[in-house]
């Protein structure tokens, strides 16, 4: 087994996954979002020979300790791209319906935002990209570098409920029309600069950074989609756990369990009796949270919210 102390993220709400998940040792199960394996590392020690872990990331990153930590455990696959095509990549392996368990750990991981090379924190600077996938797409900077400043401000208001918006993509505007805006630390001063209030034990940043990182990885998209796939790809009896970090976030989870659990309803002047149509989940226990001692060892833990529903027959 590899040494843990070498791989120091801190998995969140680790117990509470797997006893979410229920690992059957001869089971297959899939991380929908490998980060750097904290939690896949404790599906494994679950499985036997037979057990079966598939793991998705876009990260190259994350390819690359995958590849360090558990290449040689002919249970584990590693197949690097977004969790969009998750029901593509299971059907590829014959195990559409016969998925025990999905896993998915949403957001930013604590090694990604710990690099400021890749440009997602404002505690270091460095260059402005927040791609979870650099090799794709475009970076933080380039978009905020040519976003009309309208579209700038809706974002800041929808995707980080920011609500000095106008003010901060008007600031950003004007900004980037001396110079470019090219690393993290001048974006953050800028946005710190035009918002006139401080949420307590936040950085006046935080909001916008998380927007803007929205966009850039098309995280709410990517989410909606790959939600209908995880009720094609489950075995009857199977679980599906999501973490989510922020509200947007687990408001799509928590909208779609409930709407997979309670079905269509038949409309009350049809003379139809029975139950709703399209059940396809039970919702299991209440969210969790973590606790006091998990927040106090990885402060990062403090705003998981961890959702479970399980695969109707």
């Amino acid at each position: 087994m590899t040494d843990q102390r070498e791989w120091p993220h801190r998995p969140v709400l680790l117990a509470e996954v797997l006893a979410a998940l229920a690992v059957q040792p001869n089971g297959y199960y899939v991380d929908g979002a490998f980060g750097r394996g904290g939690h896949a590392a404790a599906i494994l020690e679950q499985l036997g020979s037979e057990g079966r872990l598939l793991a998705l990331d876009r990260d190259p990153a994350a390819e690359e300790c995958a590849t360090a930590r558990f290449g040689d455990d002919r249970r584990f696959t590693f197949v690097r791209q977004p969790f969009s095509r998750l029901a593509e990549t299971v059907a590829e392996r014959d195990w559409t319906g016969r998925v025990n368990g999905l896993l998915f750990d949403l957001g930013v991981s604590s090694p990604q935002l710990d690099d400021p090379a890749r440009g997602f924190s404002f505690g270091r600077d460095g260059p402005l990209d927040m791609r979870m996938d650099p090799t794709a797409g475009f970076s933080a900077a380039e978009w905020l570098a040519q976003v009309a400043e309208v579209e700038l401000a809706r974002a800041l208001a929808e995707f980080g409920e920011e609500r000095f918006h106008r003010r901060v993509a008007r600031a950003i505007v004007a900004a980037r029309q001396q110079e470019p805006i090219m690393t993290t630390a001048r974006l953050a001063d800028i946005v710190a600069a035009a918002v006139p209030t401080r949420e307590p034990g936040k950085h006046p940043a935080t909001r916008a950074f998380q927007a803007i990182r929205i966009v850039v990885n098309d995280e709410l998209s990517e989410l909606s989609v790959v939600l209908p796939q995880a009720v094609q790809i489950l075995a009857p009896g199977g679980r599906l756990a999501v973490i989510s970090f922020h509200s947007l976030e687990d408001r799509l989870v928590k909208q779609f369990m409930r709407e997979q659990a309670h079905g269509r309803e038949w409309p009350l002047d049809l003379p139809v009796m029975g139950a709703p149509e399209g059940m396809t989940l039970r919702l299991i226990g209440q969210p969790v949270r973590p606790g006091a001692a998990e927040v106090a060892a990885n402060p990062r833990a403090r705003s998981a919210f961890l959702r479970v529903a399980e695969r109707l027959t």
